[in-house]
């Protein structure tokens, strides 16, 4: 699809507006946080949602209930309040997919130590002005939550110094950090600029970057995600993230095809 970049920036502000809508939230992973109100559940939930969001999204939405459940529907009063009885009865559940009961209870743990010293993970993920990006961010939030002891649960936060995509976080970052009254990201971390958010790059984001021609390399890692950065920002560098909304409407859709 060769467009002229006029035509491009035009077509997709047009599928930002259309995507970016309330009723997205329905078939959305995001529709779990939005259960919430507290601060601190709302990222919680998110941050669950957000970290087993792979395969199919009714799917991922029916696990991540099964989490909520676990934790009586009140995350935050759950992680802070919980027994070691209560994590050692997530020992041998299954959550979804390689996501299991240990690893549920693992986060649990961290986020426990997290809260304990930080009102919101919002101070983890702080960037400063020489980044252009969240790459040391994620970074920073990961060497802080994983910590330094080894554990089966380190595969699921992505390390961008690994060359992962990192996609399940940075669409959590987006969901935290969009400001735009429009209803589906939540906006609520005030000290971190959305401009320094990325495209969560997936299997739908990718193949239409690609169809776009807006990335030229195959892999969907974090060069690409960079490749993808200095692209959409052309079109809006004060809301880049904007353009998820596009992009992964498009693949899902699959309207290009």
């Amino acid at each position: 699809m060769k467009l002229s970049f006029e035509e491009l920036k035009s077509f997709l502000d047009e599928k930002a507006d259309q995507y970016n809508h309330v009723d997205f939230i329905e078939n959305d992973p995001i529709q779990i946080p939005h259960r919430f109100s507290l601060q601190q559940d709302i990222e919680i939930a998110g941050f669950l949602a957000a970290t087993i969001s792979w395969g199919n999204r009714k799917s991922i939405i029916k696990s991540a209930e099964k989490m909520l459940d676990i934790m009586g529907n009140s995350p935050y009063d759950f992680v802070m309040n919980h027994s070691d009885e209560d994590l050692k009865i997530l020992q041998d559940k299954s959550i979804h997919r390689t996501f299991n009961g240990e690893d549920f209870g693992y986060f649990i743990k961290q986020f426990q130590r997290i809260y304990k010293e930080n009102g919101s993970l919002e101070s983890l993920f702080k960037t400063n002005d020489t980044e252009f990006n969240f790459q040391h961010g994620i970074e920073r939030f990961r060497s802080n939550f994983l910590g330094a002891e080894k554990h089966r649960s380190h595969k699921h936060v992505s390390s961008p110094y690994k060359n992962s995509s990192a996609k399940r976080i940075i669409m959590f970052l987006r969901w935290m950090v969009r400001k735009d009254k429009r209803g589906v990201d939540f906006g609520i971390w005030e000290n971190v600029d959305q401009r320094f958010l990325s495209i969560p790059l997936d299997v739908h984001t990718g193949n239409i970057s690609r169809k776009l021609g807006l990335v030229a390399r195959t892999q969907n890692d974090w060069k690409t995600v960079e490749e993808l950065d200095i692209a959409i920002r052309k079109f809006d560098d004060k809301d880049p993230a904007k353009y998820d909304f596009a992009l992964f409407g498009l693949g899902v859709t699959k309207e290009l095809i």
